[in-house]
């Protein structure tokens, strides 16, 4: 049960959110991450933060010192043996230190619902008594445009990544397998975000996917899981008037390390990103820096 509670939060923790002038990120591009299986309804709370820097190749006295805070209410729940629902409930802080000045804006983001279908569930011993478990969900869900998005026609461009919200019913798409054998574990996932329109602006859609390994250790009635992962990202041109967007999106690939400590029917974990190699908005935008903190409780 541990084990798999902890695959879960340890993979779905890595959740990001991206706002700069140019690179295509927003918040309205709400990556969920896998949703593996969760044997319990559970409630939680997580904050996560991004770190970016934007100098314009055509003109060096043009940049962007981004920095972008998310706190976010979450909670799941199974019905039956297949079927699971998630809801997420974000609050964003968008700092933004630019040329033009110093630019914030805070507020409730958009609400997303995902709901998902385990296709199997296998668990089984081996002749050395090796416990081996494998999972595979499959999930669907819709980004509501909850959160506040009004700007300007002439400066929709500039200013729609620095949004609370994205202003448009968005869909995402969703696959997580995940194999432990022991204390010895892997998941992946895969997931594709389809955005809408908003005010004639459009995000480009967004497909990721990630894989992560971790070993599991006990203290006590504490459980404790290291990990470390590699997470990938593409993104499409954002659109105006159906119009492509010059220099938007890219694409990013970044390490991760993190901790889940497991005690009864708490979790608590971290997780830190760096990046490898990256090129969005034509090599323009620069990430520093992703984290997130969560504390979740099963019941």
């Amino acid at each position: 049960m541990r084990r798999f509670i902890f695959v879960f939060l340890l993979v779905i923790s890595v959740q990001q959110l991206f706002a700069c002038d140019i690179c295509g990120c927003s918040s309205g591009n709400l990556f969920l991450g896998p949703v593996l299986i969760f044997n319990k309804h559970f409630i939680g709370i997580r904050y996560s933060f991004r770190s970016y820097s934007t100098v314009l190749k055509d003109d060096n006295n043009q940049f962007s010192n981004d920095f972008y805070q998310t706190t976010e209410l979450w909670g799941g729940f199974k019905i039956k043996n297949k079927f699971q629902v998630l809801g997420f409930v974000p609050f964003n802080i968008n700092h933004s230190n630019t040329d033009d000045g110093i630019k914030s804006n805070n507020g409730f983001g958009d609400m997303t619902v995902l709901g998902n279908y385990n296709l199997f569930n296998k668990m089984s011993l081996n002749k050395d008594t090796m416990t081996v478990g494998q999972q595979l969900w499959i999930g669907a869900g819709v980004k509501l445009p909850t959160g506040h998005f009004s700007v300007e026609s002439s400066e929709i461009v500039s200013s729609a990544n620095s949004q609370a919200g994205s202003g448009s019913l968005d869909f995402l798409l969703t696959a997580s397998y995940s194999l432990v054998i022991d204390s010895w574990g892997l998941s992946s996932s895969i997931n594709y975000k389809i955005n809408q329109s908003a005010s004639d602006f459009r995000f480009g859609n967004r497909f990721t996917a990630n894989a992560f390994t971790f070993r599991s250790f006990q203290s006590g009635k504490v459980l404790f899981s290291p990990n470390v992962g590699l997470l990938y990202e593409n993104l499409n041109p954002n659109e105006l008037s159906k119009t492509k967007i010059k220099s938007t999106g890219g694409y990013d690939l970044l390490a991760a390390i993190g901790l889940e400590t497991v005690f009864d029917r708490i979790n608590i974990g971290f997780s830190t990103q760096l990046p490898l190699v990256s090129n969005l908005s034509d090599g323009q935008t620069k990430i520093n820096m992703r984290g997130m903190l969560h504390l979740t409780y099963a019941f």
